[in-house]
């Protein structure tokens, strides 16, 4: 199996805790992966202190960090073969720019190049309630071939803390990203 090269994506809206868990779960999972570039919007900073405290990239060293504007990061082209890109959390508005193909920033650029490449984008939106706008944006991506995976947890597995409901959302997202890792599973 070829070890997967990923983009992830700190959208600014609330649900810094599963971008965190995302990541930490990916730290985890670093036999199965061979790079793991990381942006963060304003907003996803903003909202990661407000929620979670102070953000620090030296958690994560084996990750690389890149600005919301760096055109030189290497998943800002296709050549750069990047497997998969995630957007977790992603507010309605990032997901409308990646809708309509807005690539204002090194995020939005990466998504385009995801689409343009046939890869795999993953998209975990955390809003409520839906307007029709978001609905259409949505669709919009799903046709494209993006894959919408909101940010609703699942409480049949018994979870006994908020990360351990936020990681049925989380392991979802790293199962769609072909992950292979130990999680709860439906009838077993």
């Amino acid at each position: 199996m070829r070890k997967k090269k990923l983009v992830i994506a700190i959208g600014g809206s609330s649900g810094s805790l599963y971008a965190k868990l995302l990541l930490d779960r990916l730290t985890k999972l670093s036999d199965q992966w061979e790079a793991i570039g990381v942006v963060m919007t304003d907003n996803g900073r903003y909202n990661w202190k407000l929620e979670l405290g102070d953000f620090s990239e030296d958690l994560y060293p084996d990750f690389t960090f890149y600005g919301k504007k760096d055109f030189m990061a290497p998943f800002a082209s296709g050549s750069a073969r990047y497997d998969t890109m995630i957007v977790c959390p992603c507010s309605m508005g990032l997901l409308a720019r990646i809708a309509t193909g807005v690539s204002a920033d090194l995020i939005t650029r990466a998504a385009d190049v995801i689409f343009k490449e046939r890869r795999r984008l993953i998209v975990v939106p955390r809003e409520t309630p839906l307007s029709l706008i978001h609905l259409r944006n949505m669709v919009t991506i799903t046709e494209a071939g993006g894959i919408i995976c909101p940010a609703i947890p699942s409480f049949y597995g018994g979870a006994d803390s908020v990360e351990e409901i936020g990681l049925t959302v989380i392991d979802r997202v790293l199962d769609l990203a072909g992950f292979e890792l130990d999680t709860y599973r439906w009838g077993e």
